[in-house]
């Protein structure tokens, strides 16, 4: 299997949780995914996400932590990052670099304040501390879509919010076909995992982050907007600040992205 590639799933409390494992190296990198989560998990996805990381599988073994199959209402994020922490310690994952992009960035805030103990270096992407008029307006929306279960407006403004034009422009040929598939029994998990990221605030506590740590953003986020990088950045003592441009929400998905997100690992 490439990159010793492992998909499987672990106890977290009276549910579980799915997760994939690759890469060669000793370290320990774990992936906090975002809202895409809702729709769903990383379940049978490790040869993409294998391929899609494999700079990272050279020198790390990468780990993608899904949320909890089973989800409450009312889960926040700081609940998120708890039962995060109980899936790295079934893991054998006493210390990891730790990477969350959007909402996993949120998760991953709560990881480093709640637990400092098991978060070497830290990385947020596209993400922010706590709400604010862009993310209030567009995952508001998408709330709304997904209890009218419009899954097709749903996926379509999801796609369009979080791609740069480059990418969107090839996938509107194939919107018709796209929002038909894949669509998950229920939204629920989705709408849960989606008021989580509207009831995030933990801008008055970054300051207790320990972990040396990567922001990155950009200027032209619909999601979140395009300061919501640099306000995290201003409340943690150890950070560095990186703002890509014109990446859109899904910068993440770019070279320019991922080669800033090494060169930190390997300062």
């Amino acid at each position: 299997m490439l990159f010793g590639t492992k998909s499987d799933n672990l106890r977290v409390g009276d549910t579980d949780m799915d997760y994939v494992v690759f890469g060669r190296g000793e370290t320990h990198l774990v992936i906090i995914p975002g809202l895409g989560d809702g729709l769903r998990t990383v379940k049978g996805t490790a040869l993409p996400l294998a391929f899609m990381y494999k700079d990272y599988a050279r020198n790390y073994r990468v780990h993608f932590f899904s949320r909890k199959n089973q989800l409450q209402e009312g889960y926040s994020t700081r609940e998120m990052a708890r039962d995060l922490k109980i899936a790295m310690d079934a893991a054998g994952i006493k210390k990891a670099h730790v990477m969350g992009l959007s909402q996993g960035g949120m998760i991953a805030q709560y990881l480093a304040i709640d637990y400092p103990e098991v978060v070497d270096r830290l990385i947020i992407g596209v993400s922010l501390a706590r709400q604010n008029e862009t993310i209030h307006r567009v995952v508001s929306s998408w709330i709304t879509m997904a209890e009218t279960e419009d899954y097709g407006a749903l996926f379509v403004d999801s796609l369009e919010k979080t791609y740069a034009e480059d990418k969107v422009k090839k996938y509107r040929p194939f919107y018709f076909i796209l929002r038909k598939v894949g669509r998950p029994r229920s939204l629920s998990r989705f709408i849960i995992q989606a008021k989580a990221c509207l009831g995030h605030n933990a801008f008055d506590e970054l300051d207790r982050v320990q972990s040396f740590t990567l922001v990155i953003g950009d200027d032209s986020d619909q999601v979140v907007g395009h300061t919501a990088s640099e306000e995290i950045a201003s409340r943690i003592p150890q950070s560095r600040l990186h703002v890509t441009h014109g990446l859109g929400h899904g910068a993440f998905e770019y070279k320019q992205f991922n080669y800033q997100v090494l060169r930190f690992l390997n300062d």
